[in-house]
């Protein structure tokens, strides 16, 4: 008689959402009973996940913003320790969020518990020393990237490439009118998407910059339109206080501008062309086939010290990727409304270009399908058998966790 099994997983912000959502309907392909909690977003959350803390409490950025929030996150990685001892899954899984999430993976491994990693840490890039801690941490890795694997296997740390799920719900073709279509935007014309962060502190940070760009390429493309969602209602209610703040807001600009509640993706499926942060959103362009412009501050303090430690020569996903600088980047100082609105400019000037680029992210786009959801609850599952079904131990099969409140 099989009982059902019970899944700890903790995500930080909306890429690990995404993530966590998949990896628990594939699970449930194989275990329909299985139970899942611990911290996750909406999407998780309408799989039947139970979150403990909003995820939105995770959602920090840089080196100084996690320094003020220390206190809290402590006293959350200390109840959820607590409980996951206390209440042992048969599977605790970290996603993202190393830097909270690898100290509970230690922890609850050296408490005999089974424990997976799903999106490695940029330990290929700076602090290649972290990949001791992460081999005591963990019992698997799961990357989304092959160059990633390989610095794993070099470090005899059990890993499984899987892809990223979103190079396998993303088709390789997306419908650029069909798009524009269900936003109900004007189907002609140069149509920009704008995504200046998914956080309190990115728009604080970008918000203010990319609307001045929104208003230069305006004045330098008149025909010109623009698409801004915003991650969630309080980013919304943040990003229209700013643009009414703006001399343009309610003329030029505010004509030429939707503002749009999260649909992230549909506006950069729509869209022609996209100015937007370092992230996820970058490698979800990239699947889309859409010429973009990346940019990027953080806290001068930030800055000064991560500028020190970072080795690599790219910052987005789709130059990583390539290995080679198929979209502008402009990071820090090199960061303003004038230097973003002309690097869109140059991809609106050179076709040749374009065309290229598009090639590229197919090529790579090809290379990243790989059934990831799947491939990853396939390489957990061994450990979930292995690990001797601790909920058993302190739960009746198939009981849920109480849901009515978080953990305090």
């Amino acid at each position: 008689m099989h009982r059902a099994i019970r899944v700890g997983i903790i995500v930080g912000e909306a890429s690990g959402d995404i993530l966590g959502e998949g990896l628990i309907k594939a699970i449930r392909q194989v275990h329909p009973g299985a139970s899942f909690e611990g911290i996750g977003g909406p999407r998780m959350k309408a799989q039947g996940f139970v979150s403990f803390y909003p995820i939105d409490r995770l959602s920090v950025m840089g080196l100084v913003d996690p320094l003020k929030r220390l206190p809290e996150l402590l006293h959350m990685r200390a109840n959820l320790v607590r409980h996951f001892k206390d209440e042992p899954p048969d599977l605790f899984i970290g996603i993202d969020s190393p830097d909270f999430n690898l100290g509970i993976e230690l922890t609850l491994r050296k408490a005999g518990l089974k424990t997976a990693h799903y999106v490695s840490p940029s330990v290929w890039a700076w602090r290649q020393g972290r990949v001791r801690k992460i081999a005591r941490a963990i019992d698997m890795m799961l990357t989304l990237f092959p160059f990633e694997a390989a610095f794993y296997r070099e470090h005899q740390v059990p890993v499984c490439c899987v892809g990223h799920p979103l190079a396998d719900q993303i088709p390789l073709h997306s419908n650029t009118l069909l798009a524009r279509e269900q936003l109900g935007l004007c189907p002609e014309g140069t149509l920009i998407a704008v995504l200046p962060g998914s956080r309190n502190g990115e728009i604080n940070m970008h918000g203010p910059v990319f609307i001045e760009a929104m208003a230069r390429l305006l004045r330098d493309v008149p025909g010109c339109r623009f698409v801004l969602p915003a991650a969630n209602a309080e980013r919304h209610a943040q990003l229209q206080a700013m643009l009414q703040e703006h001399p343009d807001a309610d003329d030029a600009l505010g004509a030429r501008l939707t503002l749009l509640n999260g649909q992230s993706r549909e506006a950069m499926a729509a869209a022609d062309l996209v100015m937007m942060t370092s992230g996820t959103t970058a490698l979800e362009a990239m699947l889309l086939k859409k010429p973009m412009v990346v940019g990027y501050r953080v806290s001068p303090m930030s800055y000064r010290i991560l500028s020190r430690l970072i080795k690599v020569d790219y910052i987005s996903l789709p130059n990583l990727l390539a290995s080679e600088a198929l979209v502008p980047e402009l990071i820090q100082d090199d960061l303003s409304a004038c230097s973003l609105a002309d690097a869109m400019l140059a991809w609106l000037q050179d076709e040749p270009r374009r065309r290229h680029v598009l090639e590229r992210f197919d090529q790579l786009h090809r290379e990243l399908r790989c059934g990831a959801s799947e491939r990853a609850a396939q390489a957990v599952l061994p450990l979930m058998a292995a690990g001797g079904g601790g909920a058993a131990h302190n739960r009746g099969a198939g009981s849920a966790p109480d849901s009515s409140s978080q953990i305090s």
